[in-house]
């Protein structure tokens, strides 16, 4: 090959990994070495055939081409926690948060989050005589009963295993010890996680949440900010959880987050539902986990008690 040649043919790949660069920029990993080995290939065949200068020859080309098609196709690392079968629990007063944090996990740890409240709330959206009884109940703050609980639940969880979704993240059931009898014969539970919060900051939050109508998202409108009174009772701040704009002018209450709601609520768990921490106390499956502020401030401290990776926070912070 003559000078002008080999100018020629380095200006020419020059030239191509250029147009590359441009057409696949930014490039996933994959694509670059995809790339790469293709030119490795094509230098290794021209400057076997070529009488110009050569590339260095401690450098073997072919090898580094394999090796870096071995790593285009090879799959990144598994998640830490794939093919672990969650089966936890959450309990809480009403309101404290067990759908946010439970949602937050489900993502993470890839189970389904199963809200009871949201299956009852999808039965109340129905039309029929249930229906309405229904509602009359949740709007007077009663708790549901038992059958009709486990038999959405069993609905849920059969169409699960359907699709199949191995583990779950349970919300706001069981709530009575007769609900986790029935529970414990029908699956093994492995953790139940008990949220708790100050009353009076559980009562400001409850008065405080929104939804939007058009879209499903929840908010909350309240500011709360209890001063500190010693170190067993540290100054608690929760800063609200504004919509969007789009959101702002579609906000709506929940009929049943009323004050004399709310509370009527929270002295039902306080008789009915507590006897199901004790109920898993005993069994050495209880968590507790006092919600120290808003989920900036609790979520890295709840990773930390249940001894998950913190480098999964940024996934769904």
């Amino acid at each position: 090959m003559t000078h002008w040649g080999r100018i020629s043919n380095r200006k020419h790949t020059t030239t191509i990994m250029a147009v590359s660069h441009c057409l696949f920029r930014p490039a996933t990993t994959t694509v670059k070495n995809t790339l790469s080995s293709f030119f490795i290939r094509s230098l290794s065949s021209s400057s076997s055939s070529s009488s110009g200068p050569s590339l260095d020859p401690k450098i073997d080309l072919e090898e580094a081409a394999a090796q870096l098609e071995k790593s285009s196709s090879s799959s990144p690392s598994p998640s830490p926690y794939k093919g672990r079968n969650f089966h936890w629990v959450f309990l809480g007063c009403p309101g404290v948060g067990k759908g946010t944090y439970a949602s937050r996990l489900s993502s993470l740890l890839g189970v389904p989050h199963i809200a009871t409240g949201d299956l009852v709330r999808d039965e109340l959206s129905s039309s029929g005589l249930l229906s309405s009884q229904l509602k009359e109940l949740v709007n007077q703050g009663k708790l549901v009963p038992d059958e009709f609980i486990i038999s959405l639940l069993s609905k849920r969880l059969e169409a699960g295993k359907e699709k199949g979704e191995s583990g779950y993240i349970l919300d706001g059931f069981p709530r009575t010890v007769t609900q986790a009898e029935i529970l414990e014969g029908v699956t093994n539970i492995d953790l139940v996680i008990n949220l708790k919060l100050r009353e009076e900051a559980l009562l400001a939050k409850c008065l405080g949440r929104r939804i939007c109508s058009e879209c499903g998202a929840n908010y909350n409108v309240a500011c709360i900010d209890i001063k500190g009174e010693n170190e067993d009772s540290p100054r608690m701040y929760m800063p609200p959880l504004l919509p969007p704009p789009n959101c702002e002018s579609k906000l709506i209450t929940r009929a049943d987050d009323t004050e004399e709601v709310v509370k009527e609520r929270l002295r039902i768990y306080n008789t009915t539902t507590q006897p199901v921490e004790e109920f898993y106390r005993k069994r050495g499956k209880l968590l507790e986990f006092e919600l120290p502020g808003g989920i900036p401030e609790s979520w890295s401290k709840l990773l930390r008690a249940l001894h998950l990776e913190n480098d999964k926070q940024s996934a769904i912070a």
